[in-house]
């Protein structure tokens, strides 16, 4: 909890707020699971599984559910291209590698990619994400070229905060999945740790950390996307692989 609580100091989300937003969370998820396992949501019985008086409960219940923002479409939209980029073959050189793209025009654009990739979203509202965050750059003849294989919004600090958000609860999610499941069922949960690190060598983990760990997303990334269908016959899910890097000091 400690990481939570600086970055509220930080952003100066006070213990107030925190504790009503809490509450709020807790009458909510109760609500959630008591109907999941088909009991009667009754004030009473909530306020007995979180442990909130009934005149609190009452009031958190009578009001509106806390909006789940997520990630918003700018960066699924800005995900997509850059996926689509590196490994449709459409807009890869011989060598394999990201082609450097004409904005428009016929043939394989920018523009095109984008029209595959991120639906109906004009292409130069994206291109100027990208190039905000030195995704692409602009070659000599004019072109865009990819200079990232990811996409991490810059400078937008309410955007890294909803991913964050996001990447927390996946976490979380997969953790309490592990703690009641064994077997087949569980989910891929693994770390490796040291705690006599020498610090002077932090600079070459790092370094050697994200070549393997990109490397490995963008293997996976290749192969979900091969399986992925826009028309699917049966139910769907949201899957993928988190990585995180973690330091003590």
């Amino acid at each position: 909890m400690r990481p939570l609580i600086r970055i509220a100091l930080r952003y100066g989300f006070a213990y107030n707020s925190f504790s009503e937003l809490v509450k709020r969370l807790y009458v909510e998820v109760a609500r959630e699971e008591l109907a999941r396992e088909g009991r009667k949501q009754t004030i009473a019985r909530i306020s007995v599984l979180t442990g909130i008086n009934k005149k609190i409960t009452k009031r958190i219940m009578e009001l509106p559910e806390i909006a789940s923002t997520g990630v918003d479409g700018s960066f699924n939209r800005s995900v997509r291209v850059i996926s689509g980029w590196l490994r449709d073959r459409d807009f890869r050189d011989k060598k394999g590698d990201p082609e450097a793209l004409p904005f428009d025009g016929e043939g394989f654009s920018f523009t095109e990619l984008v029209k595959r990739y991120s639906g109906d979203m004009s292409a130069k509202p994206l291109a100027e994400e990208l190039l905000r965050v030195e995704a692409i750059e602009y070659t000599r003849h004019g072109d865009l070229r990819l200079t990232s294989r990811g996409y991490v919004p810059g400078g937008g600090e309410v955007d890294k905060l909803k991913i964050l958000g996001t990447d927390v609860s996946d976490l979380i999610e997969t953790i309490d999945h592990n703690m009641q499941n064994d077997g087949d069922d569980g989910r891929f949960q693994r770390k490796v740790s040291y705690i006599n690190f020498p610090t002077e060598k932090l600079p070459k983990f790092r370094e050697l950390n994200a070549e393997l760990s990109q490397n490995l997303l963008e293997q996976l990334n290749r192969w979900l996307a091969d399986q992925e269908t826009e028309k699917v016959d049966g139910p769907v899910s949201r899957v993928g692989v988190g990585i995180y890097q973690f330091e003590e000091h």
